[in-house]
């Protein structure tokens, strides 16, 4: 028996963007963005909102790479008006048929706070800025403070005269993406330099907007996070987390996963290590700056970003790594897992069936995780202590304690003793997944990750085989 010794005092408050989706359109490497719009109707695939209501993200980021080459202006007013690009970093044509618009309906849609990436120069990759096409990529603090002043301004005539009388009121804006990760692009000191300049102006446009600085190490400067933390008028920074098992001799390429599971599930177990160091690594350097990790996600080679992330070991990865979230949510304000949806990518939350018309969309393992646990989330930290093969984390909310928890041995259940130091159970529910973890979904056995119900009578419940759950605790 695992005794789960929870804790009622209340410590920090959470965040409520630790279960942030990322929409970016990703050309002719997966549908993305151009997959969930009918173009036809000119409107939101409909069953592509009911699923991401069920997924429930708190906020959608729109950017990434593609955001060092956009033009917002291009993908404003009529359709028939609207200037189609390039798609330099994920190749293809990009229509701007979704724009501003339409992301904004979007997250009213689902109840997500929008997050917009602004073009900061390119983020100095001139490749990008400058093509050979001819065109001009270069994005100025000018063009994003009016993109500010569009979105934020009740009087902005542009707005209104494309149909939107009432502000959008976007709170939060990110001033440069992976800028530390291309040696073709800015050092740390000229992103700093052209960062408060983006500052000065966006904030003149609306004074009251949450600015995000890119603030993650490049291979040959460490300190790019503290220099940022550093920048008046930053309020969180911003890195990305992509990360494999941390292991020697990885199955976890191509199809070797599928030949020795039990190796599989170990390497998997393992991979939360690399992201515990690096939070670890900008809680060190950041100061008091709190952080933004807005993309994280496996990164594995092989089909599609590797069909094993449609297992669900997974799953239960993406379990322990969104619990290493929670353990840091005193300093992480904004956090992800996962790419979103398209029609192809397996680090997609949501996957969409191609063409539409042929199936439902339905969650892959770590869009059921995240899910699961964003549905039974508490608005403290309490702390939780055990011993044994599980990993969990608890929040409160009023008289509620919320555990979420996965089972890290692959081959047997465990019993889990509630303890909560004298304190009485009113009512208890456990909600959970469980499946063998070689299971994959497809568009064929959607349901194979459906959450199950189970009450707790008493203080104790079996946590089956390789099963992630949340506890839901009402106290007396």
């Amino acid at each position: 028996m695992i005794n789960l010794k929870i804790s009622t005092s209340e410590k920090h408050t959470i965040s409520p963007y630790l279960y942030m989706q990322f929409m970016e359109p990703l050309g002719v490497c997966d549908s993305s963005v151009d997959a969930a719009w009918d173009f036809i109707e000119e409107e939101w695939y409909p069953k592509v909102i009911d699923k991401v209501r069920e997924l429930a993200p708190t906020m959608v980021r729109f950017g990434g790479c593609f955001a060092s080459y956009y033009h917002w202006k291009e993908a404003i007013g009529k359709f028939a008006d609207r200037t189609p690009m390039m798609n330099y970093c994920w190749s293809g044509i990009y229509p701007n048929q979704v724009g501003t618009h339409e992301i904004v309906d979007f997250c009213r849609k689902v109840n997500a706070e929008p997050l917009l990436v602004v073009n900061m120069e390119s983020d100095g990759r001139m490749h990008w800025a400058h093509p050979k096409n001819g065109t001009d990529r270069f994005g100025t603090a000018e063009e994003a403070a009016e993109w500010v002043d569009y979105c934020n301004n009740p009087n902005n005539a542009l707005r209104i005269a494309n149909g939107a009388e009432d502000p959008f009121n976007v709170k939060y804006w990110q001033i440069g993406n992976e800028t530390s990760y291309d040696k073709r692009g800015y050092g740390s000191d000229k992103c700093i330099e052209v960062t408060k300049r983006f500052i000065e102006t966006m904030r003149a446009a609306d004074p009251s907007i949450t600015l995000i600085g890119w603030g993650d190490k490049s291979k040959d400067d460490d300190s790019w996070c503290k220099k940022m933390s550093e920048v008046d008028g930053i309020d969180l920074i911003a890195f990305h987390h992509h990360f494999n098992s941390g292991l020697p001799d990885s199955p976890l390429t191509g199809t070797q996963y599928r030949y020795d599971f039990q190796k599989t599930w170990d390497h998997m177990m393992n991979a939360y290590k690399s992201l515990e160091g690096h939070i670890a690594q900008m809680r060190a350097s950041c100061g008091t700056k709190r952080l933004a990790m807005t993309e994280g996600h496996y990164a594995l080679p092989g089909r599609n970003r590797n069909e094993v992330l449609s297992s669900w070991a997974a799953g239960v990865s993406y379990a322990r790594c969104l619990n290493v979230i929670m353990r840091n949510s005193d300093i992480i304000d904004i956090a992800t897992m996962a790419d979103f949806f398209g029609n192809v990518w397996q680090v997609n939350a949501v996957m969409i069936p191609t063409p539409i018309t042929i199936g439902e969309p339905y969650l892959q393992p770590v869009g059921a995780v995240m899910s699961l646990f964003g549905h039974h989330q508490g608005k403290q930290a309490v702390d939780i202590s055990y011993n044994g093969s599980v990993d969990a984390v608890a929040s409160k909310t009023d008289n509620k304690i919320f555990i979420h928890i996965a089972n890290t041995d692959m081959n047997s259940a465990q019993t889990l003793d509630l303890d909560l130091g004298g304190v009485s159970i009113a009512d208890a529910t456990m909600y959970y997944i469980a499946a063998k973890p070689e299971t994959e979904i497809t568009l064929v056995n959607t349901n194979c990750f459906a959450v199950q119900e189970k009450k707790i009578e008493g203080s104790s419940v079996i946590l089956p085989p390789a099963a992630v759950a949340a506890i839901e605790i009402t106290l007396e």
